[in-house]
């Protein structure tokens, strides 16, 4: 009897989040990329894979025959470019210390670094999730605000050899931010922080005035000798109901600290300004353009992104990757099918897209729908 989803998840050989990588093999140079997603040329389409797969569909699919090669995802083909992250640190510097506090076999309760309490379900999830937060007001900020003060030790010693070595390979040179809604709501909460907006603008504001000095002053520094390419936030701030801030709080709260790095890297010659979030954005996308995004991900159709009708509406003001339905997987052949030939071909037509699934692949995704997939993908992709 093959096992079950739930024999399964009793058992899980690969828990933590390192061990769900996959991986991909780049074959998309720089330059063809940045001119991809820029929609300054439309040599040929590009498809990968983003996130990889879910706690527990490893184990699944083992049990359905998979080869190692399929565990890993090398087995798949996709179509991708290589990017080289600098090693400098535009956010959080220093801390708490990390200590567990108390294990059991269903889950782990420990203190990270922001000093919150973090509950982790084993063998469900892998990232865990936060039960309390260190910041409630001014005075609980101005304790741990010179972890996000400048610091020369931001910039480690070999960044400038790594930036060569990524250019000499190709790859994309990418550098990242604190999301200006993703950290705020890392040290208070989404509650809290949502409601911190009204009753304590001049907290977020100092939180942000600090986060985006430092951010501009360590990237300033860097862009002076090195050609960065993409620039990249994460902020997470929506569900399938919308976005947790509207459009007058992003311009008014978030829009100086966006612009104020993004304006400096593109009079250097930066190409990409790539934010990170799941959920429905489509409220907000023309206040994050106004703050100088111009590209998104992984825009999830289950909370109605739907890729061809963005590409209508913003046309080249918008590149972006991911946006093929997750959840189609676990059903009929002819489902995926209708799927893909729904979305390939104009993002195709169009260039200023990666396609992929919109987040990692759900479980109870059969082995042969994933391989059946990959197989229909490329060949509505021409290859």
């Amino acid at each position: 009897m093959m096992p079950t989803t739930q024999t399964i998840a009793r058992r899980p050989k690969w828990l933590r989040h390192e061990d769900l990588a996959i991986h991909k093999t780049p074959t998309v140079g720089r330059e063809e990329y940045l001119d991809h997603m820029t929609f300054r040329a439309n040599r040929r389409p590009l498809f990968t894979e983003i996130f990889g797969p879910l706690v527990g569909l490893k184990e699944e699919w083992e049990a359905q025959g998979a080869s190692t090669e399929e565990l890993d995802f090398s087995a798949f083909h996709y179509r991708c470019e290589g990017r080289g992250w600098l090693p400098v640190n535009t956010g959080r510097l220093g801390g708490y210390p990390e200590r567990v506090i108390e294990e059991t076999d269903d889950y782990l309760l420990q203190r990270d670094g922001y000093g919150r309490t973090m509950k982790l379900a084993k063998g469900v999830a892998t990232l865990p999730l936060p039960l309390d937060h260190p910041v409630h007001n001014m005075q609980d900020w101005l304790k741990i605000k010179s972890w996000y003060e400048f610091s020369p030790t931001r910039l480690s010693q070999d960044w400038e050899s790594a930036a060569r070595a990524y250019r000499t390979e190709g790859m994309v040179v990418c550098v990242s931010i604190p999301g200006g809604f993703d950290e705020p709501r890392q040290l208070m909460g989404e509650e809290a922080l949502c409601l911190a907006y009204y009753e304590q603008p001049e907290l977020l504001r100092d939180m942000l005035t600090t986060i985006g000095e430092t951010a501009f002053r360590v990237l300033e520094c860097v862009s002076r000798t090195t050609q960065i390419d993409l620039l990249f936030v994460h902020e997470d701030m929506a569900g399938k109901s919308g976005p947790l801030i509207g459009p007058n709080l992003i311009r008014e709260f978030i829009r100086p600290y966006y612009r104020k790095i993004w304006d400096m890297l593109a009079e250097r010659g930066a190409r990409l300004f790539d934010q990170d979030s799941d959920g429905d954005m489509r409220r907000v996308i023309p206040a994050f353009l106004d703050c100088g995004i111009n590209v998104m991900h992984p825009m999830e159709p289950a909370a109605g992104m739907d890729i061809v009708q963005i590409r209508a509406q913003y046309g080249t003001r918008l590149a972006f990757y991911g946006g093929i339905d997750k959840h189609i997987l676990r059903r009929t052949k002819a489902e995926i099918s209708a799927e893909l030939e729904h979305k390939i071909p104009p993002m195709v037509a169009t260039g200023g897209c990666v396609l992929a699934l919109d987040h990692r692949i759900p479980n109870g995704t059969p082995l042969d729908n994933y391989r059946f997939y990959i197989r229909k993908a490329w060949e509505l992709l021409g290859e």
